[in-house]
């Protein structure tokens, strides 16, 4: 069935947030009155994160969930919500609370005019030297390398039209580029200032090693670029899913 919003959230080791982030997300998707999913992708947390998603989805018929078989990464669990999304649009956000759901029908908003809308985080909360500006460099080479000029290529509130990230192919590290890699499918980029919230449980996975990895991604920014909509055959798979619940188990 094709759905209007699919929503896809990756978790690793989120379990206090997982209950608190269900209720903010449904509460501003119920009322906007549109067909939508929440596809969460536990990438082979350690806590009981995975248990939390047992009891949202016995809750709420609007929750899917991926459990994968071991930790693969944020691009992993990415490509795995994209490949199991039903809706037209595609709302990709993190579940550490952080990014505000409120925000997400702004966006939506926008995807109307354009095929990608990627937030802002203007006024981030986060350490000035280890965070925010590694994220100025990095983000300021990546608009040069790219040519699509974005402020905060790093936040993971983003809508997309299903259609320009659907046939990507994606490798490891790949979804700090997604608006380069998308727009090569629908050119119409643009970004939406958003708020940013201190987190209020568990702690960060990234670090000042992430920055040092965009800049080394950049220098084959181009061939990244294309095999993503021209895949080598024979490319080992991504992620290894362990186990979904949906509708069909209700």
């Amino acid at each position: 069935m094709t759905l209007d919003i699919s929503v896809v959230v990756p978790l690793y080791d989120e379990e206090s947030n997982v209950e608190p982030f269900h209720r903010e997300v449904a509460g501003v998707l119920g009322p906007l009155g549109r067909p939508y999913e929440i596809i969460f992708i536990d990438d082979g947390s350690r806590d009981d994160t995975f248990g939390r998603l047992g009891i949202v989805y016995a809750t709420d018929p609007h929750v899917r969930v991926i459990r994968f078989a071991r930790n693969f990464g944020q691009t992993a669990a990415l490509a795995a919500g994209f490949a199991h999304a039903r809706g037209r649009v595609i709302v990709t956000c993190d579940g550490d609370l952080q990014n505000d759901p409120a925000d997400i029908p702004r966006l939506l908003e926008a995807v109307r005019d354009h095929d990608v809308v990627c937030g802002w985080r203007k006024a981030r909360r986060d350490a000035y030297l280890t965070r925010y500006l590694p994220s100025v460099v990095a983000n300021w080479l990546l608009s040069l390398a790219s040519g699509i000029r974005l402020h905060d290529n790093g936040c993971s509130l983003k809508v997309f039209r299903a259609e320009v990230v659907k046939p990507l192919t994606l490798t490891p590290g790949m979804h700090r580029y997604l608006p380069a890699l998308a727009g090569q499918l629908g050119g119409r980029v643009t970004e939406v200032v958003i708020s940013h919230r201190p987190r209020r449980f568990g702690r960060s996975k990234y670090g000042l090693s992430r920055t040092f990895g965009v800049v080394r991604d950049l220098v084959r920014l181009r061939r990244l670029r294309q095999a993503a909509i021209a895949p080598r055959p024979n490319r080992p798979p991504l992620y290894e899913i362990a186990e979904i619940l949906e509708g069909a188990e209700r």
